[in-house]
């Protein structure tokens, strides 16, 4: 048992290193958030809401049915519904009642709302989808940032270890006389400003690892870390295609222009349904009711019915008798059963109903009218979706272009003060130039190192977006 449970610790404690070290792809960090991001989660209930309405839409189509039940007690004097005679007493009534009814023709409207919200809910999921996709931007605008502070951390710490070095070389100088004292307080304040430096990178690199955390909404950044991918395309980089081929293609496939596209056919359904209000309405229902009364009595068991016997009140004009009906007096009755009254007070009806609309105040006409408006401002709004991806396009298309540039300069660049910097690195260790002139140097070469990283991950966005547009996934791979 102790070997067991020594072997289950360990495995645990592997499991735990193994997951505290887990480093996040592009990938993993982009599926995480779609899954489990609060926002994203709440955009999906719409989706929820658009299909229940679906549903309810076509469930609309069928007949209507209802039913009722009642049970009471009736006191004082009242006309019995199902003896329709005066009841004084307590009665109990029981009253059972269903109805059903069906449209046959009502212009067209249910049958348009359910294609109206069919289309709505076509719109709603690619609007979602383009919440997706601009999470997924986000997230690869937070991780390029990352990936970009901490190579600046890496030319920080680099020019940091070379100063320090240069410390060293211009103290042994100054001891041995080769060099002012002052020359080595410069170069001890050019190490400060770059630990400075190191130091406010790498809170750069901690404010953006928690920026990505919580766009995943992760509970902590503590132990999160992110894979460094090879970025090697930047080796031989080439141009990224013209702005007309990507926007031919994501004319057809962005969700923000498809849902554009839904909304403008859903208030073409909007104004069919109004179209719909002019047109009669026919449909039929059908009814069944029966009841139980108290007050219900059969009788059939008396004794005695013709204690009084008719009473002549007149003659006829010929001169014969007219005699009163004769009058009954029943000593003894019973309730009629329940089953024989529901049976016999059953009522059926069916009936066939025609809604001709005639005058409403102008109101059909009005709601036309706005549903043509609201047809235009769609065509619109479908219009100036698809200039705004024209132009995003276009945008990401010139910035590309441009950081593709500024790329190849910054390299060059960076390839001459390199070199520059060497050199005056030879000329300061043998007292050729002063400490002034060495720190300009690199200066120089650590602006032109940050200039190549801003220009390198600033086209790896830019060409990540166009690519997103041509329906390619977010990778770095």
């Amino acid at each position: 048992m102790k070997k067991i449970f020594a072997l289950s610790f360990f495995l645990m404690a592997c499991l735990l290193f193994a997951g505290a070290q887990k480093q996040w792809s592009l990938e993993d960090c982009i599926n995480y958030a779609l899954t489990n991001n609060v926002d994203v989660k709440q955009q999906m209930l719409s989706i929820s809401m658009g299909e229940q309405d679906v549903l309810n839409d076509k469930l609309n189509l069928l007949p209507s049915l209802n039913g009722y039940a009642s049970h009471g007690y009736n006191w004082g004097q009242a006309i019995d519904p199902y003896t329709n005679e005066f009841a004084t007493k307590r009665v109990g009534t029981d009253n059972f009642y269903l109805s059903a009814s069906w449209v046959l023709f009502n212009g067209f409207q249910k049958s348009n709302t359910l294609k109206q919200d069919q289309l709505n809910l076509q719109a709603t999921r690619y609007a979602v989808d383009k919440f997706m996709d601009d999470v997924s931007m986000s997230i690869a605008a937070a991780y390029l940032q990352i990936l970009y502070n901490t190579e600046l951390l890496k030319v920080a710490t680099g020019q940091l270890d070379i100063t320090r070095q240069q410390v060293e070389r211009t103290r042994k100088m100054v001891e041995a006389g080769t060099l002012a004292r002052g020359d080595l307080l410069l170069v001890e304040s050019q190490a400060a400003t770059e630990e400075l430096n190191v130091v406010n990178t790498q809170n750069n690199i901690d404010i953006s690892i928690l920026t990505l955390t919580q766009l995943l909404d992760l509970p902590s950044a503590e132990g999160f870390a992110i894979e460094e991918p090879d970025v090697s395309i930047l080796k031989n980089p080439r141009s990224p295609l013209s702005p007309d081929e990507v926007y031919a293609f994501a004319n057809t496939t962005q969700p923000d222009v498809k849902s554009a596209e839904l909304k403008l056919k859903s208030s073409e359904k909007t104004l069919s349904l109004a179209r719909g209000t002019l047109s009669p309405n026919l449909y039929i229902s059908g009814s069944y009711g029966t009841g139980y009364s108290g007050a219900a009595k059969d009788y059939s068991q008396g004794i005695d019915p013709f204690t009084q016997p008719p009473i002549q009140i007149g003659n006829t004009a010929s001169g014969e008798a007219v005699y009163s009906l004769p009058q009954y007096l029943y000593t003894d009755y019973k309730i009629i059963l329940f089953d024989k009254q529901l049976s016999d007070n059953q009522n059926k009806s069916v009936m066939l109903h025609l809604s001709i609309p005639i005058f409403n105040g102008w109101m059909a006409r009005t709601n036309i009218a706005k549903a043509k408006i609201g047809i235009e401002s769609a065509s619109y709004t479908l219009a100036t979706t698809r200039l705004n991806l024209r132009k995003n396009i276009q945008q990401a298309y010139a910035d590309a272009v441009a950081s593709l540039k500024s790329y190849a300069a910054a390299e060059k660049k960076v390839t001459a003060t390199t070199e520059s910097f060497k050199y005056a690195d030879q000329k300061f260790n043998v007292g050729l130039i002063n400490s002034v002139d060495y720190n300009e140097a690199k200066k120089e070469l650590t602006a032109a190192q940050a200039e190549l990283l801003q220009a390198k991950y600033d086209y790896l966005f830019k060409n990540l977006i166009l690519e997103f547009y041509m329906g390619k996934p977010l990778t770095l791979k």
